[in-house]
């Protein structure tokens, strides 16, 4: 998922600032496995606790040893809902206030909502008489990371040009469409295991099936959302085109939205889900442009939207205590309660995340100053550009020891390659472009 994240995120920016959103990427990671030991999991599954946080674990005090698959398991989830704000807020964000809110994401939002729904003593996972369904975290980590994302880019503000001054949005387009396709790919696949792995079990009776069936599943609703994405997309609706970008992310919509009833439902739901959560990604697209919420990953349609989906349809269509199945008070408690889950996750987050970005920017370091945004990141802030003009440069000089003779034919046409390719790199690298 992580690498899946990391190309996605690459293609999706500028050149200018593909160092920087990598290196974020990494430390999701490397600053999640700490966080995560000191004290995440110990707030999401530490016992003794209660039914709002875990209190026990810390730094592994005491820990079964039955626990560690656990731990790197959910150490993974919570990475993966801090990388999903990673890509709503980039290219304008500064380095110190991402190793802020991946602590404060990891450890402390995440955790305590995977506490809620997933453990023993969580006040979701023991409602009145039925339990919040959310088999692999449509709610618990799509919707937590959707929203932290939404709140983050909204404090944050627009890109440089993104809105002009009539506020009609601006197209800013990211370097490179086949790394964001070969991240699409790379994460279809880590989905598998991310939904399919939440049965926490392979050895016993039934875990075949179900690891199987969620599995399916996934691939199914993705397919359907990705579909019903391109053909949105197509239409007056969208930018009138088959547009690639377009279905890789319609795609993660509807694998984000299965998530919560993978284990449980047939093909033909998993069909519906997705179906539904490629409208809804369009929808929550166009609100968030509407809003003037710059998000250049469309993280937030994407999450948030697909997440919301999972956690509201789930309850009618798993077997057999679906409300399709079964009319009775049983189903409709379980929607209900999922109703009650889905508010309470986004409000917490929505306040925990608000406090967080918020006093970044009071303090005056969520924000890169203009004239680093224009530059880009990587050079002013990690001094390693991902493509250094030097290493064009150097291959423009040993070349000119080859080149024909002035008078051929071909001299012509290969003075004007090296002069457009020279061109080319200075605009990628000059301090004023803004594209």
């Amino acid at each position: 998922m992580q690498f899946g994240f990391a190309f996605l995120e690459a293609g999706s920016v500028r050149a200018k600032n593909t160092t920087n959103i990598l290196i974020k990427n990494i430390l999701d990671l490397y600053v999640g496995a700490l966080c995560y030991w000191m004290f995440g999991y110990a707030f999401a599954f530490g016992k003794p606790g209660n039914g709002f946080i875990g209190a026990g674990y810390f730094f592994f005090s005491n820990i079964p040893g039955e626990s560690l698959s656990t731990f790197f398991f959910h150490w993974v989830f919570a990475a993966t809902a801090t990388t999903i704000v990673s890509g709503a807020v980039a290219e304008r964000t500064e380095f110190i206030s991402y190793l802020f809110y991946s602590v404060g994401l990891t450890g402390i939002i995440y955790p305590i909502v995977s506490h809620w729904a997933w453990s023993d003593e969580g006040w979701l996972a023991n409602g009145p008489n039925v339990s919040y369904r959310d088999f692999a975290g449509s709610g618990v980590v799509h919707m937590v990371g959707g929203t932290a994302a939404l709140v983050g880019a909204a404090i944050l503000g627009p890109r440089i040009g993104r809105f002009d001054e009539n506020g009609k949005p601006q197209i800013i387009q990211g370097h490179t469409v086949p790394l964001v396709a070969l991240g699409g790919f790379i994460l279809l696949f880590g989905f598998f295991a991310f939904n399919g792995g939440s049965q926490a079990s392979v050895s016993q009776p039934g875990d075949a099936f179900i690891i199987s069936n969620a599995v399916v599943n996934t691939i199914l609703s993705g397919a359907s959302a990705a579909l019903v994405s391109l053909s949105v997309s197509r239409t007056g609706f969208g930018s009138g085109k088959w547009s690639l970008l377009t279905t890789i992310n319609g795609g993660l919509a509807g694998m984000v939205a299965i998530c919560a009833g993978c284990d449980a439902e047939f093909a033909w739901g998993a069909v519906v889900t997705g179906i539904l959560a490629g409208f809804v990604y369009h929808l929550t697209t166009q609100l968030v442009e509407y809003a003037r919420v710059d998000d250049p990953l469309d993280a937030v349609a994407v999450h948030l939207g697909g997440g919301v989906v999972g956690v509201l349809t789930a309850p009618f269509l798993i077997y057999p205590e679906g409300i399709v199945f079964n009319w009775d008070g049983p189903s409709f408690l379980i929607f209900g309660w999922n109703i009650v889950g889905g508010i309470t996750i986004f409000l917490w987050t929505a306040a925990l995340s608000t406090l967080l970005f918020g006093g970044l920017q009071l303090t005056g370091f969520l924000r890169v100053s203009e004239e680093i945004e224009l530059k880009g990141l990587d050079i002013p802030k990690h001094g390693e550009p991902a493509y250094p003009p030097i290493s064009y440069h150097v291959g423009w000089q040993s070349d000119l020891y080859n080149l024909p003779p002035d008078d051929s034919p071909g001299a012509k046409g290969v003075g004007k390659f090296i002069f457009s390719s020279y061109t080319y790199t200075l605009c990628q690298a000059s301090s004023h472009s803004r594209y």
